[in-house]
């Protein structure tokens, strides 16, 4: 990927192209087409081994380092092949942001160098006032700021789980990408943690397309815009939220999300 596409000014369609993925001995994503809207919030959802977090690392090419991995197919953000020969793969990393599943600040930096972290990784050279404006940002966009601007150079392991996380996305965000993957975000986090990602989440429309693996259904359909629904590798079903939650066509996503099985 060039670097061109940190200059395309507006968060981007996320399209799978028959994608397959996995393993030397195994298989895991067969043949999946699916597309993220630009500006908006689509939901992954499934059970355990269905494939959902191998997407999210398809798409910004972390599947690939694991020993043993293949992929087929392509990944295109925007006009651009994830997959292509050309494609600067740590060009695209930086413009696809990723947050796991349990929030993973850096332990021996202060709150503020957890975010500033992620802009000097980008680039190495900035000047203090443009960073400490960029660090500002990114935890204003976080929801953040206002809990930890008194406390910005003390360590970041004070705050609690939900901080923590938030402080996480505040460090993707820092780089200003135009994706953002997250792996069941809020799964380690108690309920007001929980809510405060799912509001962060719903104000990042428009400015960020988001794609998120969740267990929660009910998160799901709290604050995605379409949800896709995935079996055994493979795509069941994908519709706006509403409707798949409602009227779901496939009676595989009916017996899921009715607590049938999964």
């Amino acid at each position: 990927m060039s670097d061109r596409i940190a200059t395309t000014g507006s968060a981007p369609p996320v399209r799978l192209d028959n994608l397959s993925a996995g393993f030397a001995d195994r298989g895991v994503l067969r043949q999946l087409t699916l597309e993220g809207p630009a500006g908006r919030v689509l939901a992954i959802i499934g059970p355990s081994g269905c494939g959902k977090s191998t997407v999210l690392r398809c798409i910004n090419r972390l599947h690939e380092l694991d020993e043993g991995a293949f992929v087929t197919g392509d990944v295109a953000i925007g006009p651009f092949s994830a997959y292509a020969p050309s494609t600067d793969v740590i060009a695209l990393r930086r413009r696809v942001g990723m947050v796991f599943q349990r929030p993973t600040p850096f332990v021996t930096r202060s709150v503020f160098d957890n975010v500033a972290a992620g802009v000097l990784a980008q680039r190495r050279s900035v000047p203090p006032s443009e960073l400490e404006g960029l660090v500002e940002v990114a935890l204003q966009r976080a929801g953040l700021w206002r809990e930890v601007v008194d406390r910005l150079f003390g360590s970041a392991m004070v705050l609690s789980g939900g901080q923590q996380q938030r402080l996480c996305i505040a460090r993707a965000l820092a780089v200003q990408p135009d994706v953002l993957l997250l792996d069941e975000p809020t799964a380690s986090l108690d309920p007001m943690g929980t809510q405060r990602i799912e509001e962060l989440l719903y104000d990042l429309r428009d400015t960020v397309t988001v794609i998120m693996v969740t267990h929660n259904m009910q998160q799901a359909a709290r604050i995605s815009d379409i949800t896709a629904f995935l079996l055994n590798g493979r795509l069941v079903e994908c519709a706006a939220t509403r409707e798949l939650f409602t009227t779901p066509t496939d009676p595989r996503t009916e017996a899921y999300i009715t607590g049938r099985f999964g």
